[in-house]
């Protein structure tokens, strides 16, 4: 999939465990794990801007969107 979702990258510079992340956003650990893993196939906005607010970063910070492996994603 051509989306990429940091939230590994911003969870180790922020030195948050991604269970009180889940904790703060109101999300089960499973489905932070989800996106964490990058097997989410989809996120809410509510859960986006819970995610920014928590993290301090824009949406930009956490997703980020690779051309080239759009030309070989046959996922759909």
């Amino acid at each position: 999939m051509p989306i990429t979702v940091n939230l590994d990258i911003l969870l180790a510079q922020r030195r948050l465990p991604a269970g009180e992340l889940a904790a703060r956003v109101g999300i089960t650990p499973a489905n932070l794990s989800i996106l964490k893993n990058q097997k989410a196939r989809a996120i809410r906005f509510s859960t986006l801007e819970a995610l920014c607010r928590e993290l301090g970063c824009q949406p930009g910070d956490l997703l980020e969107y690779d051309e080239y492996d759009a030309e070989g994603d046959s996922d759909d």
